[in-house]
């Protein structure tokens, strides 16, 4: 489902990726770990084109990426079948939260409007928050926005989803709610690739996990034998 070989990236300061290689089979989890500074969130950008890389390839969700510019066409069909959940949620304030989650498939996908609202609710209740349909986002907790997050990078029923620190920002009860739903996700085969400084979070969350440190695999393996 990804498959990495050989990516590097460098910035003016210095490289960030170094010959970074790893397999995310389908239906996996996978945690990724390492020190700040070590180039996950970069890998992460550069796995859904919003990073360009220098050199490697990247295949992800039967789509291929190599160094330099990627097509607008090619990355349009990349982002249907790979989702991406940010740290900070980056929800349309001036939107409720039914609205947020049924954008991208009314104009992405172009689903009539009472299609996709009915996917967004769908989505919503899954997150168990179909009684906020109506909400904005601004009176939800952090955990709750996170979870709306999470559904709206769903509705766009992407092969692949990508997770950037989604529990950085949360207490621990905040964290507990945004682990279920990827527990939820993991059981109903999604692959998923999560980058996370939370070994707690990623042994319960992931079955396997690739430590990068210095923009470099430096192991990768079980979660049990990793991070025991």
């Amino acid at each position: 489902m990804i498959a990495i070989e050989e990516l590097s990236k460098s910035w003016a300061a210095g490289p960030v990726l170094r010959d970074v290689s790893l397999v995310v089979k389908e239906g996996d989890v996978t945690a990724l770990v390492g020190p700040s500074g070590g180039g996950k969130s970069t890998l992460l950008r550069c796995l859904n084109g919003l990073e360009l890389f220098d050199a490697g390839t990247i295949s992800i969700a039967g789509h291929r990426l190599a160094e330099g510019g990627h097509p607008p066409a090619l990355l349009e069909r990349l982002r249907r079948d790979v989702g991406l959940v940010f740290q900070q949620f980056n929800l349309f304030p001036n939107m409720s939260v039914l609205e947020n989650v049924a954008l991208a498939p009314r104009s992405v996908a172009r689903l009539p409007a009472e299609e996709a609202r009915s996917r967004a609710l769908a989505l919503l209740e899954r997150v168990g928050l179909g009684s906020f349909a109506a909400a904005r986002p601004v009176t939800l907790s952090g955990g709750q926005q996170q979870r709306v997050a999470i559904a709206r990078a769903l509705a766009m029923q992407p092969r692949v989803m990508l997770f950037d620190e989604p529990t950085s920002a949360l207490d621990p009860a905040m964290s507990a709610e945004v682990l279920d739903v990827i527990g939820d996700l993991a059981r109903g085969g999604q692959t998923m690739l999560i980058v996370t400084h939370d070994h707690g979070f990623a042994r319960r969350a992931a079955n396997r996990v690739v430590e990068l440190v210095a923009g470099r695999v430096v192991r990768q393996g079980s979660a049990a034998d990793l991070l025991e």
